[in-house]
């Protein structure tokens, strides 16, 4: 096996006294891992970071095998380590890919989409102008793992119009209508996942409140921890402006 792209680095696992596991997503090939050797090192240490671009080199006899890989730092975010709310995104978006994908297996779409909000995150003057864009790459890696959502139409009556729930059981929407005896039972659908352009705070958290379900329903039901833990750290630190 031999993969060399540019790619993301997306979690650092230490291995052995000088080595360390790395899992990066890749363009074409999706999430990779490779051991590094002196991955620990003062010179290495500041290139292995979550949401940094490496152009990494894997290499492996055999497709079992463990590739050793080699990097080199091609742009760092390491700016944004001073920054709570940046590092937080950047830590949730990063575990959420590492622990949610399978290895080896392309997702060219999901590589496109991380990298645009990570840009997102270091360019915009406030969180409002990227956790829209954190909640819509939630949604695209549900849908890339199987367990996307319908906000099309209404699940029960098949409008397209006055979209304002979706059902937690068939990850479908429900129009204003169709669901107004049951709100308290769904989940609020926010207009900026259908409509598109902007979103306010009651907005954006009602947004991490569904995808919060599908994820932790369908994709981390097994694996919580640290990838929740993540998630958690970030919606608080964003509660703190609304």
């Amino acid at each position: 096996m031999h993969v060399a792209a540019h790619a993301i680095v997306c979690a650092i696992r230490v291995h052995g006294e000088h080595g360390a596991i790395a899992r990066l997503m890749t363009p074409d090939d999706g999430l990779l891992a490779g051991y590094v050797r002196g991955g620990r090192s003062r010179r290495l240490r500041p290139v292995l970071q979550p949401g940094n671009i490496v152009a990494a080199e894997f290499r492996a006899r055999t497709e079992d095998q463990l590739a050793g890989l080699t990097v080199e730092l091609v742009r760092s975010r390491a700016a944004l380590l001073g920054e709570a709310l940046a590092t937080a995104a950047i830590e949730w978006l990063t575990t959420l890919t590492a622990v949610a994908l399978p290895e080896g297996q392309p997702y060219p779409r999901l590589h496109a989409a991380l990298s645009a909000v990570l840009d997102a995150v270091e360019a915009a003057p406030s969180a409002r102008g990227w956790a829209g864009a954190v909640v819509r790459y939630e949604l695209l890696l549900l849908a890339e793992l199987g367990f996307g959502l319908d906000l099309s139409r209404c699940v029960a009556t098949g409008a397209e119009t006055q979209l304002r729930y979706v059902s937690p059981k068939s990850a479908g929407a429900v129009s204003a209508g169709a669901g107004a005896a049951y709100a308290d039972r769904l989940l609020p659908l926010p207009a900026f996942l259908v409509e598109g352009g902007d979103a306010d705070w009651p907005q954006l958290f009602d947004g991490f409140r569904l995808t919060g379900w599908f994820l932790e329903r369908d994709v981390l039901a097994e694996r919580r921890g640290d990838a929740l833990s993540a998630r958690e750290r970030l919606i608080s630190r964003l509660k703190r402006l609304a």
